[in-house]
């Protein structure tokens, strides 16, 4: 697990969009995985204005709520488009969300793991965190093993997402997400995360005990993970001169 911190949310976002626009550049027909909120805006805009050749790039959302369609104003199909689809040479096709409208959803489920496994698997997963320590919607004690399904949100994920829709109970009950088995098995995964308000989610995920209560923690177990904070969201790390001399002081070829 590597900790990068930054002095602010826009330098934790121009980092997180350095190593997003590396691996677009080091292989154009990667697989991207992407999310929505707040969190990624700076990191999107970061990567409009880098000007990159997105016609190759396969890219996989991690959620989307259901009994909304992709016209809805808050659906993450319309986010998508509105902060990153409409602003580079992406093909469509090559676009993939789930399906919010689906009349079976387990088996839209399935076909969302399908096809990314017949994409060849993800090659860099985007995640933010929720206060409760949630990763994509895999709310609190979710499976660790668990794989795209529909869950329900609680109702502090829904009055955390009340600001988007006008107030708590007009955020949908439900979403699908993928799940924290599909998330481990990305090649890269890169958290990005800032706020004070993230702080107790991130000291539990990157140095607490692995526990479903805190879904990120999961995290400790990917090969590749990446978290990006700002000094925020990191204050309440134990050991955050450490990641900071680690950081710093990294081999040339690394950096």
């Amino acid at each position: 697990m590597e900790i990068i911190i930054q002095p602010d949310p826009e330098a934790a976002a121009k980092k997180a969009a350095h190593i997003f626009a590396q691996t677009i550049r080091s292989n154009p027909k990667a697989v991207l995985g992407l999310a929505t909120g707040s969190t990624p805006l700076p990191l999107y805009r970061e990567l409009v204005a880098a000007k990159l050749d997105w016609s190759a790039i396969t890219t996989f959302n991690l959620d989307e709520y259901t009994g909304i369609g992709p016209g809805h104003p808050q659906s993450y199909h319309s986010f998508m488009r509105e902060h990153l689809f409409q602003h580079v040479n992406i093909d469509p096709a090559r676009i993939h969300i789930p399906d919010g409208l689906t009349l079976d959803t387990e088996a839209s489920c399935r076909q969302y793991e399908e096809k990314i496994r017949n994409a060849g698997g993800i090659d860099l997963q985007l995640l933010g965190i929720g206060s409760d320590g949630h990763i994509g919607f895999n709310e609190p004690t979710s499976s660790l093993a668990s794989r795209t399904r529909i869950k329900t949100l609680t109702e502090r994920t829904r009055r955390d997402n009340a600001r988007f829709f006008g107030s708590a109970q007009e955020v949908p009950l439900h979403v699908i997400t993928m799940g924290i088995g599909t998330i481990l098995d990305t090649r890269r995964v890169l958290l990005l995360a800032s706020g004070e308000g993230k702080a107790d989610a991130i000291a539990g995920a990157v140095e607490g005990p692995i526990t479903a209560m805190n879904p990120a923690s999961a995290l400790q177990l990917h090969e590749r993970a990446v978290f990006c904070l700002d000094e925020a969201a990191a204050s309440k790390l134990q050991r955050i001169d450490y990641y900071k001399w680690v950081y710093n002081n990294k081999p040339t070829w690394q950096q």
